[in-house]
């Protein structure tokens, strides 16, 4: 299990604080995630660090288990586009990574079970 603390902008926090009170994430999910912000470091928008996966930031991933890589931008909503790359800062995929770093290992329940993920390069906007 990763013992690492997210960390976060000032905003980025502020916007997983408000999509965990109003969500309909599994039990799992809200747990770890309600634990995971009350460790964060929360930094100004200027000082988060360059790895860090956040709102329109780049991120390549790779499953542990299958080694399969994926490369998305974490975007609002209302501009997901999975053909385009664009998954929402609310999917599961988007919310797990959230706050974590290069060569970060992260595991979130997905729709198909626990899924466990490395984070191979964060690349921000």
């Amino acid at each position: 299990m990763e013992t690492k603390s997210l960390s976060l902008s000032k905003s980025d926090f502020k916007l997983l604080k408000e999509h965990l009170e109003k969500s309909n994430m599994s039990a799992y999910n809200k747990e770890k995630l309600s634990n995971e912000l009350k460790e964060a470091t929360i930094y100004s928008e200027e000082e988060l660090p360059s790895d860090v996966v956040c709102l329109k930031s780049e991120a390549r991933i790779a499953n542990t288990k299958t080694g399969q890589e994926f490369t998305f931008k974490l975007v609002m909503p209302e501009e997901a586009n999975i053909k385009v790359q664009k998954v929402s800062v609310f999917a599961p995929i988007g919310i797990a990574l959230f706050g974590y770093r290069t060569n970060d290992i992260i595991t979130w329940e997905m729709p198909d079970g626990l899924q466990e993920f490395k984070i191979l390069s964060v690349n921000r906007m």
